[in-house]
């Protein structure tokens, strides 16, 4: 079913796809159990047990160091991590998309500027940049919105920067010039919408290493310890030294919440990526089909490459 929205195009397209509809199922159960799981929980600063204690039917996950709940910490925490990881990869993208539209509609002189500016970020190391700014700034979640949306901006605006370029050459964008509409009608009303797949993978690109770059950072003891956040959790499962002494409730749980969220999000993107190159589709079939041949007459295919 096709409508004249792209956006509710996308979305059927992404339900077709089997790889983004289990990524979608895989986000949705994470975020329905962190945000309506928290009605259900204790508090997760709360002291309600002995420390260290093993999971057990008063607490499903045990109890951490200093004897709170783990499972009310790894449904808690992922309200924060999932929040910061999401609004960190809309402004990663949204920074990206302008400094990147901006270099590849006008060109020339400006394109020059921009560009320069998009490489000398590429070529500063991200990690040693990132964490000397999460050590030199005041620690909270804003500060590590900042250090994300600084350290991950560039590359999205080499990307956008490419498509954009490509685009202003088209007819469409030309004809749209010669009737007087002003720039950013052209890019809002007639290039964004074509771009629709590749911001929504670079949304969620940037969200999975917005995700993964805040756990690192605050289990480093570079965020607010004070915020139940998944980082902190391991943060204080690290500093109770909950390996040697075999307390793996309290870092497992939050673990397995990060390897889903980054699971579900990578399965959605590559959904995205074959929705908006359907070459990759009609390759893997080929494949297939030429893989069925060669067995059903005792061949044994050759790879494709």
């Amino acid at each position: 079913m096709k409508t004249n929205h792209p956006i509710i195009n996308l979305f059927i397209n992404l339900l077709n796809n089997r790889k983004s509809k289990t990524g979608l199922y895989l986000v949705v159960f994470i975020l329905t159990y962190t945000y309506v799981g928290s009605f259900f929980t204790l508090s997760p600063t709360e002291y309600v047990d002995i420390p260290l204690l093993s999971p057990s039917l008063n607490h499903f996950f045990g109890t951490n160091g200093q004897g709170q709940d783990v499972f009310a910490q790894t449904i808690i925490g992922g309200q924060q991590t999932l929040l910061v990881g999401f609004i960190s990869g809309f402004f990663v993208v949204l920074f990206g998309s302008l400094i990147g539209g901006i270099s590849g509609y006008y060109q020339g002189r400006t394109d020059d500027i921009l560009s320069l500016v998009v490489n000398i970020f590429l070529l500063i190391p991200g990690l040693p940049l990132m964490v000397i700014l999460a050590a030199w700034l005041p620690s909270g979640p804003s500060t590590i919105i900042a250090v994300l949306v600084i350290t991950g901006w560039a590359w999205h605006a080499r990307v956008i920067r490419s498509q954009v370029l490509a685009f202003s050459q088209q007819e469409f964008v030309l004809a749209s010039k010669v009737c007087g509409e002003s720039d950013f009608r052209i890019i809002t009303v007639e290039i964004l919408p074509r771009m629709l797949s590749l911001l929504m993978s670079s949304f969620i690109g940037a969200t999975v290493y917005s995700i993964g770059a805040q756990v690192g950072l605050e289990f480093l003891g570079l965020g607010d310890i004070s915020i139940v956040t998944w980082g902190t959790n391991l943060y204080w499962a690290s500093n109770d030294l909950a390996l040697l002494t075999g307390s793996w409730w309290t870092f497992i749980p939050t673990g397995v919440s990060i390897a889903f969220v980054g699971f579900g999000l990578t399965l959605l993107n590559y959904g995205i990526d074959e929705i908006s190159n359907p070459r990759l589709t009609s390759e893997k079939i080929l494949k297939n089909e030429i893989g069925k041949d060669f067995n059903r007459n005792g061949i044994t295919p050759f790879k494709i490459k």
